[in-house]
């Protein structure tokens, strides 16, 4: 399963999306600052599944439509930053649905992710990410599970690694850095976290109109063959 996400800052990006899904064959493409209301239905072999309703700027998943049947799809609030609170800029930091793969004949957990700006603190996304995690899992618990998005954590990522795999998680950073607007920000901000799949690889795409560098997943059930373009970093 092949999975993109892209931070399209502002909607900036939407243009470049439908190349993107086309030029790298993908499965799943997941979107943050995506203007929901706007998004087309379908982008060539891709449909949209879902996006968020409360927010102007907000998250949306388009899956392939000839694979993949949707069984659940929701939207979720989290804990809210400062930044939040003041400003408003997005209700819902979490998309995510169950859907079945005929091709593999189960079912899985696939999530588009948006934590706090940089102006909240890392343990204030740390929670985010707990918590969206455990809401995926209510959506089906035991299922594998994939959550990829902007995480906004490009420090001290070693401890948010540790913390992945006390609770059983993988956290898969790609293979160059995904944001490097501001010259003291620089570096990974665009993640991969995974339960019960093997990632064979988390490769950072070419530059387009955003902020961000989409990301593009390769992933597999655990023990089944996984295509590996790049090698991936895992953090402990």
């Amino acid at each position: 399963m092949k999975v993109i996400s892209y931070n399209l800052r502002k909607n900036r990006a939407v243009t470049e999306i439908g190349a993107l899904a086309d030029d790298h064959d993908v499965d799943v493409l997941c979107l943050q600052e995506a203007e929901a209301v706007s998004l087309p239905s379908h982008l060539g072999h891709l449909r949209l599944l879902h996006a968020t309703e409360k927010n102007r700027l907000g998250l949306a998943m388009y899956v392939r439509e000839d694979r993949f049947h949707a069984r659940a799809a929701h939207t979720f609030q989290l804990k809210k930053s400062l930044h939040d609170r003041l400003l408003a800029p997005a209700h819902e930091r979490l998309l995510g649905a169950r859907i079945h793969d005929a091709e593999l004949e189960r079912d899985i957990i696939v999530a588009s992710f948006h934590a706090a700006p940089l102006t909240a603190l890392n343990s204030l996304r740390r929670h985010q990410i707990h918590a969206a995690l455990a809401e995926l899992k209510l959506l089906g618990p035991g299922l594998p599970a994939l959550m990829v998005g902007d995480y906004n954590y490009p420090v001290y990522q070693s401890r948010l690694g540790r913390e992945m795999r006390e609770t059983g998680y993988d956290l898969s950073l790609s293979d160059k850095r995904t944001y490097t607007r501001y010259k003291m920000f620089r570096g990974h901000f665009d993640f991969a976290t995974s339960i019960g799949l093997d990632i064979g690889s988390v490769r950072t795409l070419d530059r387009g109109s955003s902020d961000h560098l989409p990301i593009l997943v390769s992933a597999a059930l655990r023990g089944e063959p996984v295509a590996e373009e790049e090698p991936v970093a895992v953090l402990a």
